[in-house]
């Protein structure tokens, strides 16, 4: 289905939870109204008759409060379960062209440099926060804010011209009681614990982002003695967050007596108005405790008010974020016509200057020629923008001056994932999937066959090893590979990039935090496997270099 048929569908369920609200809330409002009406004329025994309509109304209404609460509840979160898949769905398709760059910073966060320059790491807690509680919260503003709001507002004020009808200054008191909590409410909340309750969801990314570090870091924290310290600064973040919490609950009660000393309040104005009414004999007595009473209905609806308002200040910061991500340009985003793919392989940097997020250049002028068959290696210390040019040769960063091409044609006229078909990326960081070697491997050929993964584990020295195993290619790698040694890993990750059959291989620190004989045993195993092929290695340790064409220094 469409995307605006998607939220076609929503916003229809979204009515029909929105008009079965205020049916299941009229039908509250009219069944205390009528019953006291019904008390009130039964207590003047009249002809049975006379009350047969009451007594099938407060039936009637009974009935219809249950069922149309039960249809609000099934309707509303029809609505936000399919806003929520849609709003995902959304979500993991802007990602997927947004991570190779980073995610866009929210304006408290330092600068973007880029993916892995200067030692910027894309922190994983706080993508799951984004990927889970920023998301859900998108559930929150419609069942916990803009349903209980909406209805709230439709009641009250209805209930307000209704009840105004037979007694016009009650039913101004009703109403003008009514707008006060509809204002009085989200603005309190706001001036007393907003900047406490905005910053409830950025505590919760931090904590989570925090604790995901500490649980992936916790053997090199531990080695270094440096867990106690970690943890500590988690326990004060929490501390920091359960405070926020607690004012923000406070307040939360503040508005609830707000609700309740507006209503009572009403109800004893419309008790003195609707008495001096009767008095002079404007109103029919048998309607003074209909009208009186009606007000108490009308409040308890309104006591859903101070817990929609926490959750709409709460959720404030969460959509903000998820805002962001949507509304970011990508770095590099696709043609809307995509270029023919170019026959010719050739690789060329043309005077590129290239800069990440808006920010500094961090490559300049840098022209490079990458023949079919070439080899080059750049080298420069940390930070010099060596794999800000791996990330313009796969296309996960456009230029902001000068020109790559592939085969004569400008990488920014051709389709991004047809480039990267052509342009194969194995840098320190390739990820390992919590599941086999042989779905590890497949990743990058699902259709492969067995012969073929097995020549590309025979062309990274890793075939092997994996027939010593007891479940072979079945045998399971662990969360980021973490039941394989860090050199298994990479020449895993070395022969999953192999079995894609690309001419050109751009290795990006392929050996970073493996020691120096490791490093140096899969440096020359990684040449000797991608032999015959365009060879870009970029690192900054000696090994290989006298294996290339060219050395290129940068900075």
């Amino acid at each position: 289905m469409t995307r605006t048929g998607t939220w076609t569908r929503t916003r229809w369920w979204l009515g029909l939870a929105v008009a079965a609200g205020v049916v299941a809330s009229a039908s509250s409002v009219a069944l205390l109204a009528t019953s006291a009406w019904l008390i009130s004329r039964a207590s003047q025994h009249p002809p049975v008759l006379e009350l047969t309509v009451a007594i099938v109304g407060v039936r009637a209404f009974a009935v219809s409060r249950s069922a149309f609460r039960y249809a609000e509840r099934v309707a509303g979160h029809d609505a936000a379960l399919r806003r929520l898949g849609e709003t995902r769905t959304r979500l993991y398709s802007k990602l997927e062209r947004l991570i190779p760059a980073g995610l866009p910073r929210a304006p408290s966060e330092p600068p973007n440099n880029g993916p892995q320059e200067e030692g910027h790491r894309q922190r994983t807690g706080d993508l799951l926060h984004r990927l889970v509680s920023d998301v859900d919260a998108t559930v929150d503003v419609l069942v916990r804010v803009a349903l209980p709001a909406v209805t709230a507002a439709i009641v009250g004020l209805g209930a307000a011209v209704v009840l105004g009808l037979l007694l016009p200054a009650a039913g101004a008191v009703i109403g003008a009681g009514v707008v006060l909590v509809l204002v009085g409410v989200p603005v309190l909340q706001r001036v007393v614990a907003g900047r406490a309750t905005r910053r409830l969801a950025p505590a919760r990314a931090e904590l989570t982002a925090q604790t995901v570090e500490l649980l992936h870091g916790l053997p090199d924290l531990l080695a270094f003695g440096a867990a106690d310290d970690y943890r500590q600064r988690i326990s004060d973040g929490d501390r920091r967050h359960r405070r926020d919490e607690a004012r923000a609950a406070r307040t939360e009660g503040l508005t609830a007596a707000l609700v309740t000393l507006v209503g009572g309040a009403t109800v004893w104005l419309v008790l003195w108005l609707a008495s001096g009414a009767v008095r002079v004999g404007a109103l029919d007595g048998v309607l003074l405790a209909a009208l009186t009473l009606a007000p108490l209905a009308v409040f308890e609806v309104l006591a859903v008010l101070p817990a929609a308002a926490r959750h709409a200040e709460s959720a404030r910061p969460a959509l903000a974020r998820l805002d962001t991500i949507m509304r970011s340009p990508q770095s590099s985003p696709d043609p809307e016509r995509p270029a023919p793919m170019p026959e010719a392989n050739e690789l060329r940097l043309e005077h590129v200057t290239a800069a990440w997020d808006g920010g500094e250049p961090v490559v300049r002028n840098l022209s490079l020629d990458l023949a079919p068959g070439r080899r080059v290696a750049l080298v420069g210390r940390s930070g010099i923008g060596k794999t800000t040019v791996a990330a313009l040769l796969v296309r996960f960063l456009d230029p902001v001056g000068g020109r790559v091409t592939l085969g004569g044609v400008d990488l920014r006229d051709l389709d991004g994932d047809e480039v990267r078909r052509r342009v194969t990326l194995l840098d320190s960081d390739a990820h390992l999937f919590d599941t086999t070697i042989d779905q590890n491997l497949r990743v990058a050929k699902p259709q492969a066959t067995v012969d073929e993964l097995w020549g590309a584990l025979e062309r990274a020295r890793l075939a092997e090893w994996v027939r010593t195993l007891e479940d072979g290619l079945a045998t399971r790698v662990g969360e980021n590979g973490s039941k394989v040694s860090g050199g298994q890993r990479r020449r895993i990750a070395l022969a999953r990039a192999l079995l894609t059959g690309a001419p050109v291989y751009v290795l990006d620190e392929p050996t970073e935090h493996l020691d120096e004989d490791t490093a140096e045993r899969i440096t020359e195993d990684l040449l000797a496997a991608t032999d015959g092929r365009t060879v870009v290695l970029i690192t900054h340790r000696p090994y290989g270099l006298s294996q290339v064409d060219e050395v290129v220094r940068m900075g």
